[in-house]
Parts: structure tokens; C-alpha cells; sequence
């Protein structure tokens, strides 16, 4: 009887080590039921961030991530005033910005995304156009639809001779440091540095035809409402609202469609161009994806980064751990129509930013 009692007894804790270890393994914690996870920035990442939060439950039931969409910019100042766990960005921190971060923070490209140029011109289907004409009608300087610049693109397309409505974004945009990046590596002479950031003074404003609308969702709506509108959005968006996109010359004087090919093409060239540690700074390099070499390559492909400081509140640290580690393993066979999966080397290179995760104080 005293053997059959001490079996049991060994086969319980036996079960009992078992069961915490598994729970070591897949990390709940014990209070809170559930830790929730605070961010904002980027619309363009929207829509993958937002499926993201509803899949991760799926491993980490506990795990629960609030993302609002205030743009790039804001995602940014709320990071660096710490007013939120983690931001979303197209660009990564500045090297000023991230100089004074150094060491504190990390930055994950998650996604390969895409700008595409959309319009609404009734009857004119696949127009080209190139980053010369873009500059141009970005000015103001190219005031009608059939103008010789558009035309010459255009041989075959009927043309209406109405004015260009402008569209861009009204709010700090990565979305918008991405378009009028292309469009200074394309086009310099036209489109001068100046103009490149997240906020640019739009000189098409001071014609009357331009018009700024607040995030992607915002564009989006202002191309679908006016007939013979132009805007720019991230490929997603574009694609969910059934928008014409234009085909944009690359840097090989092709006419490239946006397309899940032709951003993996961008990417495989820009590789070489990028950080070594998810804690460096990727101000230097990130936008050698933009108009980047190579045949069959989308120009207006970009990253998108997620930014997490390296020290959290214990139970915070745990769960920033598990997001970074699933969104790099599981979660890029989980990505939304529009955005592209990071090639293996970038998430090998993201993963590091898991042991780089610590508690604050410990």
C-alpha cells in the first residue's frame, strides 16, 4: 500500500512539472488575465497590425494589442515620449532622433510595403506615368489631364481634357515621406529635397487643386469622391476599394504595376543596404528599397517598421517578447492582401530583438 501510495504521489508531481513546464514554454501570466499592449502610427500598417492583434490570440490568448492608426508622425512623438508601448512608422526614427535613443530602442521591419499612385479618370484604364510627370503634377505645373507630358506616356489613352484634382495626405504621413522620396531619387531637379518629408509644403496647394485628406482612409475617399482625382495610398487600400493604381516607370525605364513579384524584386536589391542589429540605426540605408535597380522592381516599395523600446514593466517585457517573436515566425504566413512577407534574413534579423527585450530595472 505504501509503494502504491508513493507511485501516485511520483506520477503526480511528475504531471505537475510537466504542466509547468508547457507553461513555461507558452508564458501566461497569473495577474493580470490579460496584458495589453498600446500603439499608434502608421495608417498604412493599419490593416496588417489590426489582423495581427486578432490572430496572435490564437497562441497567446492573453495577449491583447490596441493600435490606433494617427499616422506616422504621431506614432513617433507618442514612442519617443513614451505615451505608448510600441508605434508603427513606413520610415524608421531619424538618425537624430535615434542618437538620442541609442541603445534604448529597437526597430523591426515587419512588412515589405507599397505606394501606389491611384486616379479616378472615368474611361482610362492602366495609365503610366513616371516620377518627371508625378513631380510635375505635384507642383501644380501640369494643370489637365491630356497635357502633352501625360500624353506621350499615354499614346493610346483617351485623355479628357479636365483639370487634375491633387490629392495627398493633411496629417504627418510615412506614407507621404515615402511618395516624395521616390520622387526626389527620381526625378531631383523637379522635386528638390526640400520637399521630401512627412509634411511637405505641397506647392499644387497654392493652385487651388490641391487637397489634403488624414491618413490612407482619408485619400482613399477623396479619390473615390471626385472624378479626375490623383492621390497616392498604400497598395491595400487601394486594392479594398477596387481604385484604379497606375503603372509606375522604374529605375530600369519599365512600366511596373504593384504587385507582390515586383516588391520581393525592390527588396532582394536593398538587402545589402541594411542594419545587422535590430537596435541600429536604420535611418542609414532603409530607403535603398525606393526606386531600387532591377528588372521587373515596383519604385515605390518600402518597409514598414514596428519600434519597441528594449525595457518594459516585467509582465510587458514577457508580452513584447511573445508579439516580436510570433509576428516573425507565424504571423508572416499571416500577412493581409497588399503587403508582401519579409524575406528570411530580415526575419532571422528581427528575431534578435527577442533577447535584447528586458525588464526595466532587472
Amino acid at each position: 500500500m505504501v509503494l502504491k501510495r508513493l507511485a501516485a504521489l511520483l506520477l503526480l508531481v511528475a504531471a505537475s512539472m510537466a504542466l509547468l513546464s508547457y507553461a513555461g514554454q507558452r508564458w501566461r501570466p497569473e495577474a493580470p488575465d490579460s496584458i495589453v499592449l498600446h500603439g499608434e502610427g502608421s495608417s498604412f500598417l493599419y490593416p496588417q497590425v489590426q489582423a495581427w492583434s486578432e490572430e496572435v490570440r490564437s497562441t497567446y490568448p492573453w495577449l491583447v494589442v490596441n493600435y490606433n492608426p494617427t499616422g506616422s508622425g504621431a506614432g513617433q512623438s507618442a514612442f519617443i515620449k513614451r505615451v505608448v508601448d510600441f508605434a508603427g512608422s513606413d520610415p524608421p526614427l531619424t538618425g537624430e532622433a535615434w542618437e538620442r535613443l541609442r541603445g534604448k530602442v529597437v526597430q523591426l521591419p515587419v512588412v515589405i510595403g507599397m505606394v501606389a499612385v491611384v486616379y479616378n479618370v472615368p474611361g482610362v484604364d492602366g495609365l503610366r506615368l513616371n516620377a518627371e510627370v508625378l513631380a510635375l503634377i505635384y507642383r501644380g505645373e501640369i494643370e489637365y489631364w491630356d497635357d502633352d507630358a501625360i500624353a506621350r506616356l499615354n499614346p493610346t489613352a483617351n485623355l479628357p481634357h479636365e483639370r487634375i484634382i491633387v490629392v495627398h495626405r493633411s496629417d504627418s504621413s510615412g506614407t507621404t515621406q515615402v511618395f516624395t522620396l521616390y520622387l526626389h531619387k527620381a526625378a531631383p531637379s523637379l522635386w528638390p529635397q526640400e520637399l521630401v518629408g512627412k509634411s511637405p509644403d505641397w506647392p499644387v496647394d497654392y493652385t487651388g487643386r490641391g487637397i489634403g485628406g488624414k491618413g490612407n482612409q482619408g485619400v482613399t475617399e477623396l479619390v473615390k469622391r471626385n472624378p479626375y482625382s490623383i492621390g497616392y495610398v498604400e497598395y491595400a487600400y487601394a486594392v479594398k476599394e477596387g481604385l484604379s493604381i497606375a503603372l509606375l516607370e522604374n529605375r530600369e525605364g519599365e512600366y511596373v504595376a504593384p504587385s507582390p513579384e515586383a516588391a520581393q524584386e525592390a527588396a532582394r536589391n536593398a538587402l545589402g543596404s541594411l542594419p545587422d542589429s535590430p537596435d541600429g540605426d536604420w535611418s542609414r540605408g532603409f530607403d535603398s528599397v525606393i526606386y531600387a535597380p532591377g528588372r521587373g522592381s515596383y519604385p515605390l516599395t518600402t518597409w514598414s517598421f514596428l519600434l519597441f523600446y528594449k525595457e518594459y514593466p516585467g509582465p510587458e517585457a514577457e508580452a513584447v517578447r511573445a508579439f516580436i517573436g510570433w509576428i516573425n515566425t507565424e504571423g508572416q504566413k499571416r500577412v493581409v492582401e497588399g503587403y508582401v512577407p519579409i524575406p528570411e534574413e530580415l526575419r532571422s534579423l528581427n528575431l534578435k530583438a527577442v533577447e535584447m527585450i528586458g525588464v526595466a530595472g532587472g
